[in-house]
């Protein structure tokens, strides 16, 4: 005899709500917890009504489409998304938005493999597809008549809306402080949160226009360029999920710049902010002209960014990637991907190259080139959760380390060595490249700087959260905190006119993303009416 018991259509909306506020939403209750001032008898009453509360606004859209031919498969699909969605906020300690939609919309299947793991798959089987499985076997009563059956649905609706509403009246002397101080609590409630992120997320990528609109065409270079017979190599290293703290340039206990540290005329800058805290978000806008309250993907997609202006005024300009693209940035600008591995390369390894890698041609560029030119080299840094995939073992010196993907069954210590591994390996990469530049200067007479910044941070644990693309607005240090540096030879400061020492000495003060476009244009000399140069940190560091 198969399994197929009978419920009544509206009793399993009911139903159905209620497991969606119970099963999966560990991390809202645990953070609602918190934000009321703990469990305590006191508190009970509060609980059981929030708890009612959610029951109620699910159930009421549940009663919109409860149809026999819909309401089954919108429920098992939520129940796969929604369990999904549950394990990696619990795992993580992650919110869901509409830049965290973004990210994993354009997280290439590499990076996505890496969040794999037999708990994920256990978790969505067992929260997901088992439930998703039992639902499908039920059998669903109506009403007989179609009229009758509408005039149920929309009782349903109003019922469950009328009822939250009266709630929300009776505790709002509660919840208005606890939402307002706690807007974390919105991106953790789930199916709410993701259905409210792709539901942006989609808009605004029909939002987009199909025409990008010019910007600096009116670039040309300055005075500092008339009459110079040495070329110029300028090299933009774009690091990923680097975070400042971690740096021992700015104070770590670790010595995970070693190298740096001794690297004369490197300028290190220890208070810097991101645009953003997901690669999707920061890379976009770190080249744009939009700065991070103005940004957004839809206006940054729709007019052209650092790069365009840098080309418009005669330079050269490449993106060398071994990440996953520039997310737009270097759409008409040349660009190379040498992240897929090369069998019998020392500098892969069978799933991914190292970012030594993407030095490997920069000699020969350099020699070769005809023009001025920027190079833009994207790492793979210190991308998670497989930290101790992004560094050969020579560079395994912090240990022991976290070697996998299910973070939970780590400790914080293993999980920061491999992090500050990854680190250590940047500050090696970033050391050889300022030392092939330093040749060139020599070998080719090529007048040299390398800039880096990280995208975003990381979190290691703090406060329960891993990885990053927390909501800006509650997003932790962390994430949003990352290491800058400048490192010019003696003939680009001079051609520039740029005085190193008052540069470094403005190194502490704080600085964000909203800079970088404005002081690379300033630091080449670059005219154009988009500059702006009280976001130019070199501007009052030249002199005529």
């Amino acid at each position: 005899m198969s399994f197929s018991p009978r419920i009544s259509a509206p009793l399993f909306t009911v139903a159905a709500s209620s497991f969606l506020v119970l099963a999966y939403n560990q991390a809202f209750w645990q953070r609602f917890l918190m934000a009321t001032g703990g469990f305590s008898v006191g508190n009970v009453p509060l609980l059981a009504a929030t708890f009612v509360l959610l029951v109620l606004v699910f159930n009421a859209f549940l009663s919109l489409v409860n149809f026999k031919p819909i309401i089954k498969p919108v429920v098992m699909v939520l129940m796969v998304l929604t369990s999904a969605a549950a394990y990696f906020m619990n795992q993580y300690g992650v919110q869901i938005d509409k830049a965290m939609v973004q990210n994993v919309v354009e997280t290439d299947t590499r990076e996505a493999a890496e969040l794999l793991s037999v708990k994920m798959v256990a978790t969505i089987a067992l929260l997901g597809i088992l439930p998703a499985v039992l639902v499908s076997r039920l059998q669903l009563t109506y009403a007989a008549r179609p009229g009758r059956r509408l005039l149920i649905n929309v009782g349903m609706v109003v019922g469950s809306l009328a009822l939250a509403a009266g709630i929300l009246v009776l505790f709002f002397k509660s919840y208005a402080p606890t939402f307002r101080e706690h807007r974390e609590l919105r991106f953790l409630l789930t199916p709410t949160n993701y259905i409210q992120a792709v539901n942006g997320f989609i808009g605004q990528k029909l939002a987009r226009p199909t025409v990008v609109a010019p910007l600096g065409r009116d670039a040309s270079r300055g005075a500092t360029w008339a009459g110079q017979p040495r070329r110029t190599v300028t090299v933009l290293v774009v690091g990923e999920t680097a975070r400042a703290m971690n740096f021992s340039l700015n104070n770590y206990p670790r010595i995970t710049n070693p190298q740096l540290a001794q690297r004369a005329g490197l300028i290190n800058f220890s208070n810097v902010s991101s645009c953003g805290t997901a690669t999707a978000v920061s890379v976009p806008c770190v080249f744009s002209a939009l700065g991070r309250e103005n940004y957004s993907d839809g206006k940054a997609q729709s007019q052209e960014g650092m790069l365009d202006v840098l080309k418009h005024a005669g330079l050269d300009v490449v993106w060398i990637d071994n990440n996953s693209g520039c997310k737009g940035v270097c759409a008409r600008v040349g660009y190379e991907d040498i992240s897929q591995p090369v069998a019998g390369d020392p500098l892969c390894n069978d799933e991914e190259c190292f970012d030594e890698k993407l030095l490997q041609t920069l000699p020969d560029r350099i020699r070769n080139a005809k023009n001025d030119l920027v190079i833009v080299l994207h790492q793979k840094g210190s991308h998670g959760p497989a930290y101790w995939k992004r560094y050969p073992a020579q560079f395994a010196k912090f240990g022991p380390v976290c070697e996998t993907n299910d973070l939970e069954k780590c400790s914080r210590e293993q999980i920061t060595a491999a992090y500050d591994n990854t680190i250590l390996y940047t500050d090696y990469v970033l050391d050889k490249a300022i030392g092939v530049l330093q040749h060139a200067g020599t070998e080719a007479g090529v007048d040299t700087a390398l800039v880096y910044f990280s995208d975003h941070g990381e979190s290691l644990g703090e406060k329960n959260m891993y990885l990053h693309g927390a909501p800006y607005i509650i997003s932790p240090p962390e994430q949003r905190s990352v290491p800058f540096m400048l490192w010019m030879s003696d003939h680009y400061a001079e051609r520039f006119k740029i005085d190193r020492r008052c540069v470094a000495a403005r190194a502490n003060q704080p600085f964000s993303h909203d800079n970088v476009f404005h002081s690379v244009l300033g630091m080449l000399d670059i005219t154009t009416a988009v500059y702006n140069p009280a976001l130019d940190l070199f501007n009052a560091c030249t002199h005529g």
